[in-house]
């Protein structure tokens, strides 16, 4: 992308400095990806090449018809196009967009590269020259868009794919907040986090926006006109749209479109006449912008102001998503509801858009597919181009086909097939072919039904993604993608050239694979090979299927995976969802022959996870790797042996001289490492110890997808093969079960890995290890059987958390299950009843137990054949049905309990996000106790940021009026509630608070592996100490990803957090808070200002903002970071301990000691409750907070808590231990501080009480040589504080205090290094305190220190 040169500092396209520019000096992302190129060509020995690439950046000055010019800096290998868009894209000339350019008098062609332009790579000074074109009515019709996008006259959309708010950003307003609040009075005491209340729950509004000031205004209005289009003659002559104008001043323009430009026409309402007004001012122009500005004097400056408006806001939160689909926040603001604004030409842009018959939309989706996949990719540019194109088109065609599965699933599509029923039924809309996710012509009969249908849909479109992400040549694959929508499971694919077609007689529609299940089977020489290639990735075994006539085929793949030879030639492969064999054990323990129907998992379709493949295959080369370095030695002592024979004698000489040739080989002929250091002695021989070699040549690892799935063999040796497969996925399934389930409980106890947040995070966190969703009862289980980890605990806290987590997750799937059914019949306007209902019964039993579903009858008489069935739900019904549902899907057993107490919130936004609900945010009454619910208001600021209140109860909003000040402290009187009673909603919702349902999507788009490459490659440079290496890695790595992505995608956003912690290493920490803050919007806009990434993004940021001295802007961030963790989990997360230790240090850098205190002390409490009093981790806290205790002057309680620290460490770690040292050596230090301090309290009372000490005692203060607890020759101030007699900072007192203690004896450092600690001393830090990071458990930090 190219660059202009009006900025000061030329960066890169992800916005860092030139501290963080390439070695190359040139700051495109083509000048990046060039510096790829260099890299990647030296280990290729293309050196000529990647030095051609680097010096090929050029600086382009561009001739404007207005006599001005820009410059820009490109690269010679970009495309003429990509120029013209940096043209259009710049403040100073958006207003062309219908233009070509020239070099030399000569058209460019927009689709060559500039290198390929001729003299001009060669030219020093190269000049192109920008003329403007005649339009098209297409072109006309785009400029009309895009002026009224410029101009702000394009009024809010309504989109089914992304929903209200979709890609909404919070963090400009947290720190917009926490800038009110540092400049609020203007002391520099107050920070973001005082007053805040970690015990109670967090406000609603922590999820909304700030409202902002509406735009400003620069036309009332423009639309197309009534005249369009234009008649046959008028068209003869150029007349291309006709447009009416409505400026600031009143006065009503009508405008014609014509190819040379636009100009003002001589029509009314009434009388049609297209030609030109004659005015006293210009009235045509070849841009709308220019011909505005001519026409109403408002305009300039309006469009001006318009310009500032939205260089306010950070561009990251502004920009339009291309590449991914929004996020849609659960909870929206009312107010977003009432943006809703009248917009004649809103109903108009379609044709805008697409034009009269629309066809200009319509796309050949699968050829396109096809032959982006058939690029080249032998160089890196050719693989950026590729990978590039790659995800552009992934993301266009997931966003038509989400459109159109959503039309569908509302009935606005005619079926192809009208007379099948509803399950059969296909589709075609926007040349994507859509079926539903259920078992229309019963194909799954055997082996479930819908249930396995639905099932295998999502398998699929996971066994699509992973053959995109092969990449195998010769292979093509549909596009795909699942949409759930409104109960409905609905498949859009790409359609296949031939899928449709005829065969002859005798011929099968499928050539390879199952045709008719698997009664008849296609072998085809042609698919042999790629499915071979694809099998060999996949770990899928070649092997054996029969067919209804018990005849042998051989396959590469499943029987179920299919190939397609397509009328375009092209070898297409289908039905991916059994790419790993059976569950076997899963199966037969709960969908045995002989239990009953009722009892039986709902389906066959449960398959093991391609992660739990890759995880027994690694376990298996190990044993493998093992087998051959214990076969090797073996070989080695039988050879020393003989040798120790033969040398009659001299075998400890040659035992000598085999352990020295041992040594040598293990450190890879390096002669010379007698030599060298011990430590580089150690390395060596671990680095010769991993990089001793093994043939792994014969290890070969694959199972046979096709065990337990109704096979026949024939003969004893095909028998005895069939035996040893479904052996070797029996033992998967052991594996699983045995090992990987447990080792994951076992971590999540150990603080191994992060606790999890929500239920989403835990089962991500399964996925990963190749565990299916469905063994969250097995998981439960498992944690409520392992025995605690201390035995002082009976039950151990975070199992019991990690239960409470998995039956929440257990309960909202089950509910997501019930809702389905019910909404799965129901016309599309009726949602909003079941919805609340259906909810009402679940989480508003405790307020009304027998809530009424509303509906309206008239508009239920209309629907006779529809499905009513939610009208006879209630509380009691739906619990026994969610009970029934997690045991027959989980195996597990909830309790009468369904939802715990305290937990409703939480529950709400779990089913939200898997259903697609958007409610309306306000605080719901959950029960009869509960505030009645309040429609929220929208926060004017960040409130749970700003108020130093409570941060449940929320406080009134600021303002001049007098009047509403009254109203809003009448609303929080203790009488609000009672008064308000009588009105309060007899339920929790109502249908009105359902405001919409946003689909769902799985989707099949492929990862760079380029982009991810340069990480790993920058990842291992600064692991191997070649920092300057690394870097340059980094940074190309970073480029690709937005070259490739676009830079709004939840990839770009995990490499920002990624790069934004590796810079941080580097001591980049103004680089590394740059990027923390984008990672934190991407993160927001592309997967939810909730979700537990955005969460630890915050956090992450916070300690960049804090490392660079941005301390309050970093507590700011993490009391919102907090709430959002509220909001997700409740509070007391178990890895909350760190940040809410984390924000005591930042606290004790402002020098507020009190408020540090707290923090400590809430720390501590979560860390006894969930690790015990006798732990290191509480241990290490306790440390911590006998440190604050003594900057808040309670030396009596940091005495004892400095014991209680000291005894742990030397009963768990020995008394030898440094932290136990360092706790006796602080604990002897403070005691005898104490004693000081209270005889010197002790003498201060006797004079006071004397009368006659007063002048002496503050003689004495100012000395410093006594303190207490309130500071000894304290004063009372103005207001009633007290304060220090000698106007010293707490700090300042406490190093007082620690001259005073000196002359007892003892070591004078000690209270100074309690200063220092509070500043952030390494030292100190690194033996005691928890590592500054995210989450993480305090006790493997303490295990460091060990």
């Amino acid at each position: 992308m190219a660059e202009t040169s009006t900025n000061s500092k030329p960066s890169t396209t992800n916005g860092t400095e030139d501290t963080t520019t390439t070695t190359n000096g040139h700051a495109t992302s083509d000048a990046l990806t060039n510096g790829t190129s260099d890299d990647a060509s030296k280990e290729t020995g293309e050196t000529d090449d990647a030095t051609q690439a680097v010096d090929n950046v050029l600086k382009l000055r561009v001739d404007l018809p207005t006599h001005e010019h820009v410059d820009i800096i490109v690269s010679s290998q970009e495309q003429v196009q990509e120029i013209r868009q940096s043209i259009v894209d710049q403040p100073h000339t958006f207003q062309y967009s219908c233009f070509h350019l020239e070099y030399q008098g000569k058209r460019i062609n927009d689709f060559v590269e500039l290198a390929e332009v001729e003299g001009i790579v060669k030219d020093t000074e190269p000049v192109l020259k920008l003329v403007e074109d005649a339009y098209t009515e297409a072109q006309a019709r785009m400029h009309v868009v895009r002026v009224r996008e410029l101009i702000g006259a394009a009024g809010n959309r309504v989109d089914y794919v992304s929903g209200i708010d979709a890609g909404t950003s919070l963090c400009e307003d947290v720190e917009m907040a926490a800038g009110d609040n540092n400049n609020t009075g203007g002391k520099d005491d107050s920070s973001p986090v005082a007053h805040y209340d970690l015990n109670a729950p967090a406000p609603i509004s922590a999820l909304l926006p700030r409202q902002r000031e509406a735009a400003p205004k620069t036309v009332k209005s423009i639309s197309l006109s009534a005249w369009n289009p234009p008649p046959y003659h008028h068209r003869m002559r150029g007349h291309l749209l006709y447009l009416v104008v409505t400026t600031l001043e009143g006065d009503q323009h009508y405008i014609t479109s014509h190819i040379t430009g636009f100009y003002v026409n001589r029509s009314t309402n009434a009388k049609f006449d297209p030609e030109p007004r004659q005015m006293s001012k210009t009235s045509r122009a070849h841009s709308l912008i220019t011909l505005l500005s001519e026409i109403s004097d408002k305009f300039a400056g309006q469009f001006v102001r318009l310009q500032e408006y939205n260089g306010q806001r950070d561009p990251l939160a502004s920009y339009a998503l291309s590449n991914s689909i929004p996020a849609a926040p659960w909870l929206v603001s009312p107010t977003s509801m009432q943006h809703h604004q009248p917009d004649a030409t809103r109903p108009q842009e379609p044709y805008l858009l697409a034009g009269a018959d629309n066809a200009e939309t319509l796309r050949d989706w699968n050829e396109e597919f096809q032959s982006t996949r058939e690029l080249p990719k032998e160089t890196v540019q050719d693989r950026v181009f590729r990978e590039r194109l790659t995800s552009k088109l992934f993301a266009e065609y997931n966003e038509a086909a989400v459109r159109g599965a959503v039309l569908v699933g509302r009935g606005e599509v005619q079926p192809l097939n009208p007379t099948e029923a509803r399950d059969a039924q296909i589709f075609v809309y926007n040349n994507v072919f859509y079926s539903f996710g259920a078992d229309g012509v019963g194909t799954f009969a055997s082996d479930g039904g819908d249930e396995a249908a639905r099932v295998a849909t999502g398998k699929d479109v996971q066994g699509v993604k992973a053959v995109n992400q092969l990449d195998i040549t010769g292979l093509f694959t549909p596009g795909t993608v699942v949409v759930d929508y409104l109960g409905k499971r609905i498949v859009g694919q790409s359609i296949v050239p031939g899928i449709f077609k005829q065969r002859d007689p005798g011929e099968h529609q499928i050539d390879y694979g199952g045709v008719e299940g698997k009664d008849v089977i296609a072998t085809h020489e042609g698919f042999a090979n790629p499915f071979a290639e694809l099998s060999k990735a996949m770990r899928v075994k070649r092997h054996a299927v029969w067919d209804k006539e018990v005849k042998r085929h051989e396959l590469e793949a499943s029987v179920e995976t299919k190939g397609l030879l397509g009328t375009d030639g092209r070898k297409y492969v289908l039905d991916l969802y059994r790419v790993t064999p059976l569950d076997v054990k899963w199966l037969e323990e709960h969908r045995g022959t002989e239990q009953i129907e009722e009892g039986r998992y709902p389906h066959r379709m449960a398959v093991l996870r391609a992660e739990l493949v890759d995880s027994w295959r690694i376990a298996k080369l190990r044993e493998f790797i093992s087998g051959e370095l214990e076969r090797k030695r073996g070989e080695k002592e039988k050879a020393n042996d003989e040798t120790e024979k033969l040398t009659n004698g001299k075998g400890e000489k040659h035992e000598e001289t085999d352990s020295e040739q041992a040594e040598k080989k293990q450190s890879n002929g390096e002669v010379e490492e007698k030599k060298e250091s011990n430590g580089e002695n150690e390395e060596k021989k671990e680095a010769g110890k991993q990089q001793e070699t093994v043939d792994v040549s014969g290890f070969s690892f694959s199972l046979n997808p096709d065990v337990f799935s109704g096979q026949q063999p024939q003969t004893e040796e095909e028998k005895a093969e069939m035996d040893k497969d479904e052996a070797d996925v029996r033992a998967v399934c052991a594996y699983l079960a045995d090992d990987v389930i447990p080792r994951l409980v076992r971590d999540i106890q150990e603080g191994e890995v992060g606790f999890p947040m929500d239920g989403q995070n835990l089962v991500r966190d399964m996925h990963k290890r190749g565990i299916n969703a469905r063994y969250l009862g097995v998981l439960a289980q498992k944690a409520k059987d392992l025995p605690a980890a201390s035995e002082e605990q009976k039950d151990d806290k975070r199992l019991q958390l990690l239960v409470q987590l998995a039956q929440q997750e257990m309960v909202a799937r089950a509910f997501k299950h019930v809702c389905v059914k019910f909404l799965r019949s129901l016309p599309a306007c009726f949602a909003q009843n079941c919805i609340a209902h259906l909810l009402n019964c679940l989480l508003g039993a405790e307020l009304n137990g027998s809530p009424k579903p509303e509906i309206d009858e008239a508009m239920k008489a209309m629907y006779n054949e529809a499905d009513f069935e939610f009208l006879d739900v209630t509380p009691e019904k739906l619990a026994a049905e969610i009970q029934r549902q997690v045991a027959l899907r989980f195996r597990y057993e909830v309790g009468k309990e369904i939802v715990p107490a305290g937990k409703h919130l939480q529950m709400l936004r779990e089913v939200c996000l898997k259903l697609g609900f958007q409610l309306e945010a306000k605080d719901y009454q959950f029960g009869k106790d509960a505030v009645p619910s309040q429609p929220l208001q929208q926060k004017a600021s960040a409130e749970s940021l700003e108020v130093p209140q409570t941060n449940g109860v929320h406080p009134p909003t600021e303002g001049g009026n007098k009047k509403k000040k009254k109203k809003l402290q009448a609303e929080h009187s203790p009488n609000r509630a009672a008064s308000a009673s009588p009105t309060a909603p007899t339920t929790t919702f109502q249908p009105e608070n359902i405001l919409n349902v946003v689909p769902i999507v799985k989707e099949a788009s492929p990862r760079s592996m380029l982009a991810e490459e340069a990480l790993d490659a920058g990842r291992m440079s600064i692991q191997q100490d070649q920092k300057e290496l690394g870097q340059e890695l980094l940074l190309e790595s970073l480029s690709l990803h937005e070259q490739i992505y676009g830079i709004l995608h939840p990839e770009v956003a995990r490499v920002y957090y990624a790069l934004s912690t590796l810079y941080y290493g580097l001591e980049e920490k103004n680089a590394a808070v740059e990027l923390a803050k984008k990672a934190v919007i991407v993160s927001e806009r592309t997967l939810g200002v909730d979700n537990a990434e955005t969460i630890l993004a915050y956090l992450n940021l916070s300690l960049m903002e804090h490392a660079t001295g941005n301390t309050k802007n970093a507590l700011a961030l993490v009391r919102h970071a907090l709430d959002l963790w509220k909001l997700v989990y409740g509070p007391h997360h178990p890895d909350s301990i760190t940040t809410l230790n984390n924000a005591a240090v930042m606290l004790q850098t402002l020098k507020q000691f009190p408020e540090s205190r707290k923090w400590f002390q809430s720390s501590l409490e979560i860390c006894t409750d969930v690790a015990g009093k006798n732990s290191v981790n509480t241990a290490t806290l306790l440390f911590q907070y006998a440190q604050a205790l003594a900057l808040d002057h309670d030396p009596r309680q940091a005495v004892e808590r400095m014991r209680e620290s000291y005894l742990v460490f030397r009963d768990l770690l020995g008394a030898e231990n440094q932290n136990t040292k360092e706790a006796g050596a602080w604990l002897d230090t403070l005691a005898r501080s104490a004693v000081n301090q209270e005889k010197a309290a002790k003498e201060a009372s006797n004079l006071l009480n004397s009368g006659t000490g007063r002048q002496r005692m503050l003689l004495r203060g100012a000395g410093g040589s006594t303190g207490g607890r309130l500071g000894v020759g304290s004063t009372t101030g103005k207001n009633g504080v007290h304060g220090s007699a000698s106007g010293q900072s707490a700090e300042a007192q406490v190093q007082a205090h620690a001259r005073a203690t000196s002359s007892g004896g003892l070591d004078q450092r000690s209270l100074d290094e309690l200063v220092k600690y509070v500043n952030g001393s390494a030292e100190q830090q690194g033996r005691t305190t928890p590592k500054k990071k995210v989450v993480g458990n305090p006790k493997r930090r303490q295990q460091r220190a060990e």
